[in-house]
């Protein structure tokens, strides 16, 4: 009988939509990862779990900063973290301040191409 099946799908409760970033148990947004990470050419050829990734190295940096910086700020006796703390906790840690630094080569500095003969 098909009103007897209709009625039985309406009386089953429907799930909660959850967001991917609920899902990954982060707390940077997957979707507006997705969004940036679309804008570009590649746009077509990412998976769906790029943005759930990056999103959570993303998050797995700044929450590493951020624990690095608390620490310079309550060396310095102070509550808040500013800038100057981020800073140093970026300056004082080798991994994190190669990652910033900033490796852009001049035009001349390229490497040499090959003359032709």
């Amino acid at each position: 009988m098909p009103g007897k099946r209709s009625r039985q799908l309406s009386l089953r409760r429907k799930r909660q939509a959850q967001s991917r970033s609920t899902r990954a148990e982060l707390q940077f947004p997957v979707s507006r990862v997705d969004h940036f990470l679309r804008q570009g050419p590649y746009g077509q050829r990412l998976s769906s779990s790029t943005p759930v990734f990056l999103a959570g190295v993303l998050e797995y940096l700044t929450a590493n900063i951020l624990e690095q910086a608390s620490k310079e700020a309550h060396s310095s006796r102070k509550i808040r973290i500013t800038p100057e703390h981020v800073q140093r906790a970026v300056d004082n840690n080798l991994n994190l301040s190669h990652l910033f630094e900033n490796d852009t080569y001049r035009q001349d500095e390229q490497m040499p191409q090959p003359s032709r003969k």
